[in-house]
């Protein structure tokens, strides 16, 4: 029977508009609220720390289950309903615990969908993974214009909307081909086979370092653009430049996968990462922060893209899902705990331009440290070939 990719494509457009009504509003509702710079970045930042346990516990139960879609068709209903709970009260704690149900839900739906569709490509055996991610694009940039505009007026619609969105999402995802837990029947194979692949450990490395810094920009950037005198439209603007930027990767991916190294994808994703946050931190405009945003599709999108593609090429079947939770594990989770929490007390203390500025600096120095580091690989590799040659030769 063939498969119509055309349920990714949508699903992807759906879940990445709830994805801008929450990801993009969500620090401006707790503003709205009345809530601080270090509470705002004390909710932002407990949601990853649930993030922590609930990757590894679905990522698990996925490659166990007896189909990943089942396990993924519990945690968009899970999202769904808890996101409901937030209206029901502003007191801080209340939104703690809201924020923790709803991030034990939620975390976890990036990792398994990309799971679920690049396992699904691999079947067909055909198929581009990043013109299927790039209906997440349109659906980000569409609904950050549309909820911008709601946001003016009606700030607190946003889990409605987010709700709606998720419900078409789950009707969408009960079309897809069924995928295997591939350790419901065979053998099982414990977690920590993963981290006996250096090269894996390394770019997953890599990765986790610059995702701290986006970690930052996610919780902060609509309270930053606001400080500058931006609106709530020009916010949703804002997100659209970052959005549609992401276009010119997806499309030239699959060349770029076979031209370019790995670990050269990595660090100039840490180039043009480094670069904006220094921008950041000069630009005293909010208009001019707009053209900035293109930089976004050289920085998220590579990062994701890149390391879903190896986790699917590098992990073995029996924990495909487990390494791509492994990944949102540290980025959705460790990273954002990083850049939400520290990063508000931080701003409260010096401001949020300064450490967009401290965040130019991290990077700049990581990217340093992990050209050197991957230079060494790359000798040590050449060398293993080279004797592994002469031996035989011999």
């Amino acid at each position: 029977m063939p498969i119509n990719l055309t349920y990714f494509v949508f699903f992807y457009v759906f879940f990445y508009m709830a994805n801008a009504v929450y990801g993009t509003f969500i620090p401006l509702y707790f503003q709205h609220i009345g809530f601080t710079q270090s509470q705002i970045g004390t909710l932002l930042g407990l949601g990853p720390l649930v993030a922590i346990l609930a990757q590894p516990i679905w990522g698990l139960f996925s490659d166990r289950a007896r189909t990943k879609n089942s396990i993924l068709l519990f945690l968009i209903v899970g999202t769904g309903l808890t996101v409901l709970l937030y209206p029901l009260s502003n007191h801080f704690v209340f939104l703690l615990v809201f924020i923790c149900i709803f991030t034990f839900f939620q975390s976890p739906i990036f990792a398994l969908t990309d799971a679920v569709t690049l396992e699904t490509l691999d079947k067909r055996g055909k198929g581009n993974f990043s013109l299927i991610r790039m209906g997440g694009t349109f659906g980000f940039a569409a609904m950050s214009i549309i909820f911008g505009l709601i946001a003016e007026k009606r700030i607190d619609w946003l889990f409605g909307v987010y709700a709606i969105i998720l419900a078409c999402c789950f009707l969408l995802a009960l079309r897809f081909p069924k995928i295997e837990g591939h350790q419901a029947r065979n053998r099982k194979m414990p977690l920590w086979v993963l981290f006996r692949n250096r090269k894996l450990m390394l770019y997953l490395s890599a990765n986790f370092v610059f995702q701290i810094t986006l970690g930052y920009y996610y919780a902060f950037f609509p309270l930053y653009f606001k400080e500058m005198g931006g609106d709530s439209a020009w916010l949703g603007w804002s997100m659209v430049i970052s959005s549609l930027s992401e276009v010119p990767f997806l499309l030239m991916s699959k060349q770029i996968f076979r031209r370019v190294r790995t670990s050269h994808i990595l660090l100039g994703a840490g180039v043009a990462a480094a670069l904006r946050w220094y921008l950041f931190s000069a630009i005293h405009d909010p208009v001019w922060l707009l053209p900035t945003q293109a930089l976004h599709g050289l920085i998220f999108i590579v990062l994701s893209v890149t390391m879903a593609n190896v986790i699917n090429k590098e992990v073995p079947n029996e924990l495909k899902a487990s390494g791509q939770t492994l990944n949102g594990l540290l980025t959705l989770g460790v990273a954002r705990i990083i850049g939400s929490l520290a990063g508000g007390i931080a701003s409260e203390a010096v401001g949020m331009r300064k450490m967009f500025l401290y965040n130019f600096m991290l990077t700049f120095v990581c990217i340093v440290v992990f050209a050197i580091v991957f230079w060494i690989q790359r000798n040590n590799e050449t060398a293993k070939v080279t004797g592994s040659r002469t031996i035989f030769k011999d």
